[in-house]
């Protein structure tokens, strides 16, 4: 029967285990000193070594002939429990056996003593799953069990045991194994299992294996099973993985804005069935390497590229403000969660996003915001200026053909006042003053008022749950409800109207609403405006536009 390689190659000794010489040197201290303890805690990110070490000591502590701390592997002792007959080696699945129960079994076995071994060892797999009430069974047995047993508790998600717990036992930090020791690891086990591949998608592999051990010589096997030398092209078509070039050719089509480019590199992950979550964490990975080059005086240090990778990392980067790259991880982030809700969409999730991050100016949000300011302030800096108004033949100004909205005419004599003054303007003030009550313009001389809806956040919630992709059009606009009754949405721009319309957005709120206020909305009872007005009346936005006009 075969043997998976990762089982094959699991080590045997702590001198075997890679990238946590930390923890295997105070280990093998410990065991040829007699001086271990009676409860471990081991902990870290999956296929670091936690259950493999867990099994060593479980060895080494009954190793007849141990060497300078390690097991022999020859004794009658180590033998059985390679084969898996030692009784006294007990392990548990505590995300299958998490019950009270479970852990009253072993309070009730540990006062007897080893059958055969000297030590009866207990390793508790996935320790975090336990109940509460399991937690407080195993509490006092932890703190002081028998002289003939030791518990070993390993974990990948420290925060969710007790505190209690933690405390009780000797805690140690398994670390993500460096790319190098991963490369160089899987580069030993190809030569030995006469496997042909390039150092070059030896890196590849051991970069997505993310620090996992496991994970990385799973993925040599998966790569090594279709029969051809490895390289990088293979270790990418295998992975689902659209390669670094790829993706640095993404990120430079968003700062060109080249929306060809965008949609080309979208619909080939489509059509070649890759996973678009990949191709997303990918995207999310180059960004957070930008943020580091921009970020860091000694970005090599952080970065876990080669030399000719970091150079084009960081031609690339000149082209983004710090301000401009964080206002883009939001949107991916945010895109990313919303992706792993709504699989049907992921696709239209993508486009959307990687259009919007093209144009700060179709969303309303701070971070946009920010950095449309910060690439105003750059053009300060270089010099840049406002291009004056352009004049007729007559040497006369040009009335400017942009229309003006009809609420920047009605501007009350307050308001034209601030515009005058020479005097800072609180525009916190004003804001608040604004949200009791926003008024718009209506035909003629009337003024209809809009009154907050009171139900949104309700309705938010629920749509979250029903479709996140429709939840977050609506949840970046402000919803009213004006003196006839019907709600009014107002979205920062027209684009995202559109959105709502052609993704049935319409019939969704009308659905979700029925549930939150009880009573069946028609079509008519709701309006969609777009904000373009509020958006003129803002001081800050009006000199950004003018600037980027300029």
């Amino acid at each position: 029967m075969h043997q998976a390689l990762y089982r094959k190659w699991r080590p045997k000794t702590f001198g075997e285990v890679y990238g946590q010489d930390h923890i295997t040197s105070i280990l093998k201290y410990e065991v040829s000193n007699s001086k271990f303890s009676h409860a471990y805690l081991f902990c870290g990110s999956r296929g670091t070594g936690k259950t493999t070490c867990a099994k060593i000591l479980a060895k080494a502590v009954n190793c007849l002939h141990s060497e300078n701390g390690d097991p022999c592997g020859k004794c009658e002792a180590c033998r059985a429990i390679d084969s898996g007959s030692a009784t006294d080696v007990l392990e548990m699945d505590a995300a299958s056996n998490n019950g009270v129960d479970n852990i009253r079994d072993i309070r009730d076995e540990v006062v007897y003593s080893p059958s055969n071994l000297k030590y009866r060892v207990y390793i508790i797999d996935e320790v975090h799953m336990l109940s509460t009430s399991a937690f407080n069974a195993l509490l006092k047995t932890l703190e002081e069990p028998p002289e003939h047993v030791i518990f070993i508790l390993a974990t990948t998600e420290l925060h969710k045991l007790p505190a209690t717990i933690i405390s009780r036992c000797q805690r140690f930090d398994f670390r993500r194994i460096s790319t190098e020791v991963l490369k160089n690891h899987l580069m030993r086990i190809a030569e030995k299992e006469d496997i042909q591949i390039d150092e070059s998608a030896a890196v590849l592999l051991a970069k997505h294996a993310q620090g996992g051990m496991r994970d990385a010589i799973s993925l040599l096997e998966l790569c090594a099973s279709s029969r051809q030398r490895i390289d990088n092209a293979l270790v990418a078509s295998t992975i689902g993985s659209s390669g670094r070039e790829n993706m640095l050719a993404v990120v430079k089509a968003i700062s060109e804005k080249d929306y060809e480019t965008i949609f080309a590199a979208v619909d080939e992950v489509v059509r070649s069935s890759r996973d678009i979550t990949v191709f997303w964490q990918e995207l999310i990975s180059v960004y957070r390497d930008l943020l580091v080059v921009k970020s860091s005086k000694e970005p090599s240090v952080y970065l876990d590229l080669t030399d000719s990778e970091t150079e084009a990392l960081t031609t690339l980067a000149k082209a983004f403000s710090i301000e401009l790259l964080s206002y883009h991880c939001g949107m991916l982030q945010e895109a990313l969660v919303t992706m792993l809700k709504a699989n049907a969409v992921r696709r239209i999730v993508a486009e959307l996003t990687l259009v919007r991050m093209c144009d700060e100016r179709l969303v309303n949000s701070t971070e946009a915001m920010l950095s449309r300011i910060s690439a105003l302030e750059k053009a300060v800096a270089s010099g840049a200026v406002i291009a004056p108004a352009a004049k007729d033949g007559d040497g006369q100004e040009k009335t400017s053909s942009r229309p003006k909205s009809r609420a920047r005419a009605k501007v009350s004599s307050d308001d034209d006042e601030m515009f005058k003054s020479d005097a800072p303007v609180d525009y916190k003030a004003t804001a608040q003053k604004e949200e009791k009550t926003a008024q718009s313009p209506s035909d003629g001389d009337n003024v209809r008022t809009l009154r907050p809806f009171k139900s949104r956040a309700e309705a938010i919630e629920l749509m979250g749950r029903k479709n996140p992709m429709l939840s977050s059009f609506f949840k970046g606009a402000k919803w009213y409800t004006d003196g006839d009754g019907r709600v009014v949405l107002k979205f920062s721009t027209q684009f995202n109207i559109d959105n709502v319309k052609t993704f049935g957005g319409e019939q969704f709120f009308l659905d979700v609403m029925s549930e939150v206020i009880g009573k069946r909305l028609s079509a008519s009872d709701v309006k969609y405006e777009c904000d373009e007005e509020k958006r003129d009346n803002a001081i800050i936005d009006e000199i950004i536009e003018s600037a980027e006009q300029g």
